[in-house]
């Protein structure tokens, strides 16, 4: 469980820090591989803890990746506050969904990446980058689908 709250938090960190480093151009790349997993680890985290304890991981993890993130400037707003919503927004569709927990997982997954993709960019930017947001998009939501896969096939249950 350690592992995996770690993870969680560690994925959004580099993240932010490669994305600071390099650019808009290697985000939909980041999005695939750290994004997705991300949002596949909120929701198994998610059958895991309490509601409280999940609320307060989303919140927490939003905080740090600011607090640990300041010389990236608007990278690390942008991050906080896209990836605090997208997480509550993940968080609501998986409660509202019915059916397995990959079909939760990936529906979630869609939500949440649809709303980091939009935020995400316009405000670390300054401007909707439609090509940036559409690869981020489809980036997130095959990343989150090899993920939970993995998750699903491997069975993660002792992470």
């Amino acid at each position: 469980m350690i592992f995996a709250l770690s993870a969680y938090a560690a994925s959004m960190i580099a993240a932010n820090l490669l994305v600071a480093s390099y650019g808009s151009s290697i985000s939909p790349i980041l999005a695939f591989f750290f994004i997705g997993l991300d949002l596949t680890l909120r929701d198994w985290l998610h059958v895991r803890l309490k509601t409280w304890q999940m609320g307060g991981l989303i919140v927490g993890t939003g905080i740090l990746t600011y607090l640990l993130n300041p010389a990236a400037e608007m990278i690390a707003v942008a991050s906080a506050v896209s990836f605090l919503v997208a997480a509550l927004v993940d968080w609501a569709v998986f409660v509202k969904t019915t059916g397995s927990w990959i079909k939760r997982a990936n529906l979630s997954n869609t939500a949440g990446a649809a709303v980091d993709s939009v935020l995400f960019p316009t405000i670390a930017f300054g401007v909707l980058m439609p090509e940036i947001v559409i690869l981020q998009f489809a980036a997130k939501v095959i990343g989150g689908g090899v993920w939970s896969y993995i998750f699903k096939k491997y069975d993660v249950s002792r992470l």
